[in-house]
């Protein structure tokens, strides 16, 4: 039994701060939280870790991460199956480094992710809490389909793929239904197919639309999460609440981009690079996506839209797992960071259906921790100062 304690305690649920609180847990559980002053009388057996002026919270969630996302190393060609096994191990550590406990991964190279989630269960690797959408689905030639995506056609082999990938061990499904364009490339008929498969075998839905009206379409075919929705609107938001639809809107991946952009074009495309070159023809769309999420966000978190973080970082110069990133830019466009930080715990436990497992600091759930020096109830950065994880009361 060990008493975690520090000057301030969050939740999770984007309002409770502890002053001068504490965790008691046990094995993989939490047995209570409150006062340390409380605590420490309550549990005189247990043993006591002082964080002094840090910040106790719940392990973080990624909504939208790609661990096995290997298209953009130089090397593509030495990336055996192996060599991808290897390459999301290393991811996962990343995200055990930062705080992340749990991971919505969405899509990658068929059963890796499966295979990685059973690896971590028999102890021969250490990973976050795994679920996986297996490989995904795009039209012929759609988006994604140069990075392994698979390639549907039809309502009808849509709803195959879907029973083919539950059998395979996905836990969501999701499709890719818009690039960098205003072509919603999936149909209604498909996209309602899609939905309609994943809830009746008991799945949830997710899919990658960013532009109009693909986000429309997406919105009234009922999928339960919306991936990036660069041009969200606040009249598509208040649809989205009543359906009880969210959002993961992975604004660090535009803005990294548009950055990145910005400077190849100042001082030249390395054409050697593919994803250089690739991205490089699409800056206006990455500016403008960075423009709408800052005009946009704040007002469509305040009409009540359930909000995700992720990261959908894949870059190969880009920052691994950069959840941080994610949550201070919600918190410069309008977001307190208590609040910022509901929506990597509290936020997608909930969406994920694991509100009695984690998300939050309370009495009966895993003892998923993430000690951090510094305040974060008043400075988001302090969760860059990773002091300690915990993942079901596991050192990590």
């Amino acid at each position: 039994m060990i008493l975690l304690k520090a000057q301030k305690v969050i939740t999770g649920d984007g309002k409770t701060i502890i002053e001068d609180g504490g965790i008691v847990y046990a094995a993989d559980t939490i047995l209570a939280v409150g006062k340390a002053e409380v605590l420490s009388a309550d549990f005189p057996q247990a043993e006591v870790r002082d964080y002094g002026s840090g910040t106790i919270l719940p392990g973080l969630m990624d909504a939208h991460i790609h661990l096995g996302y290997y298209w953009t190393q130089p090397d593509l060609h030495r990336y055996n199956d192996f060599m991808i096994a290897y390459y999301a191990q290393k991811q996962a550590e990343t995200c055990l480094a930062k705080g992340v406990t749990t991971i919505r991964d969405c899509c990658g190279p068929q059963f890796l992710l499966e295979t990685l989630r059973l690896a971590a269960e028999k102890g021969f690797v250490k990973a976050p809490r795994i679920l996986h959408t297996d490989r995904g689905i795009c039209i012929t030639g759609g988006h994604g389909h140069e990075d392994g995506i698979e390639e549907v056609d039809g309502a009808e082999n849509i709803r195959h793929t879907i029973r083919r990938q539950k059998k395979d061990g996905a836990d969501w499904i999701k499709l890719l239904t818009t690039n960098r364009d205003d072509i919603c490339e999936f149909t209604q008929e498909e996209l309602n197919a899609g939905v309609e498969e994943s809830h009746r075998l008991g799945m949830k839905c997710v899919v990658h639309s960013g532009t109009q009206p693909g986000i429309q379409m997406c919105i009234d075919a009922g999928f339960d999460t919306i991936e990036h929705g660069n041009f969200l609107t606040v009249e598509q938001a208040k649809q989205m609440v009543k359906n009880r639809q969210s959002w993961t809107p992975t604004m660090y991946a535009y803005h990294f981009l548009a950055e990145y952009n910005q400077k190849v074009q100042e001082v030249g495309i390395d054409h050697s690079n593919q994803s250089t070159e690739t991205y490089s023809h699409h800056l206006d769309f990455f500016e403008s996506s960075v423009q709408a999420y800052s005009e946009n966000f704040k007002a469509i978190y305040d009409e009540g839209v359930t909000i995700l973080a992720g990261t959908d970082m894949v870059m190969l110069e880009a920052p691994s797992v950069p959840i941080v990133e994610e949550l201070e830019l919600m918190v410069r466009y309008g977001l307190t960071p208590i609040e910022a930080i509901q929506t990597a715990t509290q936020n997608p436990a909930r969406v994920f259906d694991l509100s009695e497992v984690t998300g939050e600091l309370k009495t009966g759930l895993q003892a998923d921790i993430l000690v951090v020096d510094g305040d974060a109830t008043t400075d988001i950065e302090a969760l860059r100062n990773v002091r300690q994880v915990f993942l079901a009361g596991a050192e990590v």
